[in-house]
């Protein structure tokens, strides 16, 4: 039986009917259409499926819909400014730290949550944060060094 929920997702509040058993990444990407929230492994090991929900990265494979009922979540869509790409974004491009790009929402989300707790994290603090993200194409550098860089430019504004 479907119970309803709330979820204020990239801003927009939705109310959805939902199955007890559905996750948040199902939900995200199949009632809400939210396709940037990839679907890897399915058992929370992966990372592909990162969103911010209530402020912290989840996988949000491991979470019910029904759990996430009156929180807040922000997706990889909801990190983008209405022009352009978010920095972060750009730096992956830049940086050369997209290749499949399957990782990449996940990727840029663990470390934009790094980055509203620490302007200038140091490098062990970045590959901490983005630990729980694995990447099958790039071998890590880049995408530290891509997150390292918006640092920089930070400092320099």
């Amino acid at each position: 039986m479907k119970r309803l929920i709330n979820l204020k997702v990239n801003g927009k509040e939705y109310e959805i009917a939902v199955e007890p058993n559905k996750t948040l990444a199902d939900t995200l990407r199949y009632e809400l259409g939210l396709t940037g929230t990839k679907k890897g492994c399915d058992v929370g090991e992966c990372g592909s499926c990162t969103v911010i929900l209530n402020g912290k990265p989840v996988n949000s494979c491991l979470v019910l819909a029904v759990q996430a009922n009156g929180a807040e979540v922000l997706t990889i869509e909801g990190l983008k400014p209405s022009e352009g790409l978010h920095p972060l974004q750009q730096a992956f491009v830049e940086k050369g730290a997209i290749q499949c790009g399957f990782c990449t929402p996940g990727m840029i989300l663990s470390a934009s949550s790094l980055l509203e707790k620490s302007k200038n994290p140091t490098e062990a603090e970045i590959r901490s944060a983005l630990s729980g993200n694995l990447c099958r194409c790039t071998g890590y550098q880049k995408i530290v060094e891509a997150v390292q860089s918006v640092c920089e430019n930070d400092e320099g504004q």
